[in-house]
């Protein structure tokens, strides 16, 4: 049986492929966090590793899904 994942709408963001706004949901996948776009299906993917190194280059807060 599959676990429902919680998907969060990411306010005011922009899709980079199609360019639509308010489109793009955020969500937790096995350790990863995950971006895509439900107009388009674009996505995008980012290891806990590759959010603390972006994190510590002068990000005031990163957005954390639980």
């Amino acid at each position: 049986m599959e676990t429902r994942r919680k998907k969060r709408f990411i306010a005011g963001a922009v899709c980079p492929q199609c360019k639509a706004m308010d489109t793009m949901m955020l969500y937790l996948e096995h350790g990863v966090e995950k971006v895509e776009c439900v107009q388009c299906g674009h996505s995008q993917s980012q290891t806990k590793a590759e959010v603390s190194e972006v994190a510590g280059a002068g990000v005031i807060g990163l957005f954390k899904p639980e």
